[in-house]
């Protein structure tokens, strides 16, 4: 398994600095934010691209998550949010990205007055990212996100359900701290065994998704480490905390090596 590293560490400072981080991170794979200060654009991607070639790393990208709900109610926002979530895909194949990474929509204030309309959003908004993914020849999988948050892919059970009701096959990116919240981490592994490409990796308390260092929460990563191994999974394990990232990145190595 190779172990990669996240830049949303850094995503409060300002695209310079993370060029100068990227010069000096001790990974072959990166993932991107495409988010806020990082947001990426043309001029940027040309940066990226010879810096990738230079230091001899890959890229995954995340897609742009704040306010981007993809199950809106709102056809017009909506229709401006997916296409904002396409030009994230064009960029992450001009990058030649090996993953892009997304978070399902969420529920509203106008959710109970319309049952269930979130949720056929999500589907129907998730079947339109599949095909402009085709079309762009990009590789893209959604992400289970966090309790508290409105969000509508959190549980083993809303997966089943998504899985059961969407009619297409898109991969799993599995964040082991988002799943810890609902004391979900193995399950997901065990049951989703077959859609997992991708893992979101950092610790926390088990109360909130506060992307500790690993090994500075209640992960049990040895048990997280045992089951990615036995299903044999060969993506890439990235590292998302915000603190203590050297030494995260070497306890990795040696519970994945």
């Amino acid at each position: 398994m190779n172990i990669g590293l996240s830049m949303l560490f850094c995503l409060g400072e300002p695209f310079p600095s993370l060029i100068k981080r990227l010069n000096e991170v001790d990974v072959n794979c990166v993932e991107l934010v495409d988010e806020s200060l990082h947001v990426l654009n043309r001029k940027r991607v040309n940066i990226l691209k010879k810096m990738a070639k230079s230091n001899a790393i890959e890229y995954t990208v995340h897609s742009p998550f704040a306010d981007i709900n993809i199950a809106s109610p709102n056809s017009v926002l909506r229709r401006v949010m997916l296409k904002r979530l396409e030009k994230s895909m064009v960029y992450t194949r001009q990058l030649n990205g090996r993953q892009w990474v997304f978070h399902s929509g969420w529920k509203t204030g106008v959710s109970e007055f319309y049952p269930n309309l979130d949720w056929q959003l999500n589907l129907r908004s998730v079947r339109t990212l599949l095909t402009l993914a085709r079309k762009h020849g990009v590789e893209i999988s959604v992400e289970n996100t966090p309790e508290p948050f409105p969000f509508l892919l959190k549980s083993m059970q809303d997966f089943a359900l998504f899985y059961s009701e969407l009619g297409n096959d898109i991969g799993m990116t599995l964040d082991v701290g988002h799943a810890n919240i609902n004391r979900q981490a193995l399950g997901f592994i065990k049951e989703f065994s077959d859609k997992i490409v991708h893992v979101h990796v950092s610790d926390n308390d088990g109360n909130y998704d506060s992307h500790r260092g690993i090994g500075h929460g209640k992960v049990d990563w040895k048990a997280i480490a045992e089951g990615l191994k036995h299903i044999n999974y060969r993506g890439v394990i990235m590292l998302e905390s915000v603190e203590h990232i050297e030494e995260s990145l070497q306890t990795l190595r040696r519970l994945f090596g």
